[in-house]
């Protein structure tokens, strides 16, 4: 950290352009997209595609609000799961870019079997909802490879470790697939809304290959989760742990260079790093209590703006509001907000982001519980609500907010906290917390119809706001050695490569 940030400031990074293959990865985050409506909303008179028509409202399964919700959540969970076993692959094996190459794949299947279940003949049959729901495997399965690595992958492509761009190109991304999606579904079908995503999947290999020999890329280093175990292990004790010298005693100047296991071929400054990671993680436990307010912008509110007056314009289009706030906020906070703080010489730590993060997120629980159509019967109201969808503005506005602070600065703290050869394992735990949210959400699954729809609102606000403050009581003196913990020395570990090398015949190295 330095003047109280988590990069550097403003002027020192004039000169570090930010190449354009960094971000044209990002286009495949506009693709992982599918209409609540699919699920919830019954095939509308007459349409054989799904389409609702300007005044209609677009449908096809007819499972309902708490089906909608249920396959929604299983969806997050399994696609936030799954990057723990991306990042085992990137760190240990293939490397960031191989991983990242094959997930595109994996995730274009599911994106085909998609459209399978939504083009007609096959969206009127009860099997739709099998060949749904294969796809939401394959395609959360393709995600979750994806995620643990491409932020790593594009942090690597510049020497700052400001994710801040990134993470608006992915929401400019994501505006467009979304709108566009909306639309076509509305008034085509749904096979059209998920025909837009898969064709940007096309665009996704050509842009790897063409840029294969200019992206920089980290080599895997075998099992480092092994090794980090295993180091973990010569601790012995929970009062050793708890110690505050106590990863002096994993050290390997702590040893003579015999009673050195096979294995431990890193150095002091390793250890110190992945303590860092370490606490990073333990930070990390504290987000699925935030995720649980984000999650509701993908079903409960989008499925409560049905009930309310559209005015032709699809109820989907408002969680649009979300990326759009982003991708006004975040220069703003950026260029005009962060500096000014720094320039008043006050101290908005990731620690302090991420609590008002809670805090945000707890506020847009608030208006959303406040502005809803019918009190008791907020998802079905007799007729249509007088009372214009476009209210709920405020809580996509406060949820945006909040992303800034939470999520871009739990990006950018997973990035900048974890040893370079562990960064996709720590990123894959940060994004773990929004399987467990998505565990936890499951549990408020009968909360998400009337008449307790409300109810759920407020208790994800309640929920956020306690643990806000419980969290920035629990991080406050870690909060105080920041600058401590970003200035550490890089560590090393032996690769394979490297292994290789030593273990070769003098002869064959020259």
């Amino acid at each position: 950290m330095v003047n109280g940030m988590d990069h550097p400031p403003l002027k020192s990074m004039e000169f570090d352009s930010i190449p354009w293959g960094a971000y044209l990865i990002a286009i495949i985050e506009l693709a992982e997209r599918f209409s609540t409506n699919f699920i919830q909303r019954d095939l509308p008179p007459g349409s054989r595609t799904g389409a609702g028509g300007l005044d209609g409202q677009s449908g096809a399964l007819g499972m309902g609000q708490r089906a909608s919700t249920g396959l929604g959540t299983f969806f997050q969970f399994w696609a936030y799961v799954t990057p723990l076993i991306g990042a085992y692959i990137a760190d240990a094996h293939w490397g960031c870019f191989k991983t990242i190459s094959w997930a595109i794949c994996i995730a274009f299947l599911g994106h085909v079997i998609l459209i399978i279940s939504a083009i007609p003949g096959v969206i009127e049959k009860p099997g739709a909802i099998g060949a749904f729901c294969v796809a939401l495997i394959v395609m959360g399965f393709g995600s979750g490879l994806f995620k643990a690595n491409i932020s790593p992958l594009v942090a690597e492509q510049y020497m700052r470790t400001k994710l801040f761009y990134f993470y608006l190109f992915i929401n400019l991304g994501a505006l467009i697939g979304q709108i566009s999606m909306t639309y076509a579904e509305k008034f085509v079908g749904f096979y059209m809304a998920y025909t837009l995503p898969t064709i940007i999947f096309l665009l996704c290999p050509l842009v790897l290959y063409f840029g294969r020999n200019r992206y920089i890329r980290s080599p895997p280093t075998g099992s480092v989760l092994a090794t980090s175990f295993r180091l973990l292990n010569l601790v012995k004790t929970y009062k050793n742990m708890t110690a505050p010298d106590f990863r002096d005693n994993a050290k390997p100047s702590r040893l003579y260079a015999e009673q050195r296991p096979a294995w431990m071929t890193f150095d002091d400054q390793w250890v110190d790093e992945v303590h860092r990671g370490l606490k990073a993680c333990s930070v990390f436990c504290w987000y699925p209590l935030y995720w649980l307010t984000y999650n509701q912008l993908n079903n409960n509110l989008i499925s409560q703006a049905a009930t309310m007056s559209t005015h032709g314009v699809p109820n989907d289009i408002l969680s649009n509001l979300d990326p759009f706030a982003l991708i006004i906020l975040i220069p703003v906070c950026d260029l005009i907000f962060y500096p000014a703080l720094r320039r008043m010489g006050l101290n908005f730590s990731a620690l302090k982001k991420i609590t008002a993060g809670f805090m945000t997120g707890a506020a847009a629980m608030a208006w959303a519980a406040v502005t809803n159509p019918c009190h008791e019967h907020a998802n079905t109201c007799e007729g249509v609500s007088p009372l214009n969808d476009w209210i709920q503005t405020g809580a996509y506005v406060l949820i945006a907010i909040s992303e800034i602070f939470a999520s871009i600065t739990g990006l950018e703290y997973a990035f900048t906290k974890a040893p370079k050869n562990m960064r996709s394992l720590v990123m894959s735990v940060f994004l773990f917390m929004s399987a467990v949210a998505s565990a936890l959400g499951e549990a408020f699954v009968a909360l998400s119809d009337d008449p307790l729809l409300v109810w759920n609102y407020g208790a994800m606000g309640v929920t956020a706001f306690v643990a806000g403050c419980i969290f920035w009581w629990s991080v406050r003196d870690l909060d105080a050695h920041e600058d401590d913990l970003y200035n550490l020395a890089e560590g090393h570990i032996q690769t394979y490569d490297e292994k290789h090398r030593r273990q070769q015949p003098a002869n064959k190295l020259l």
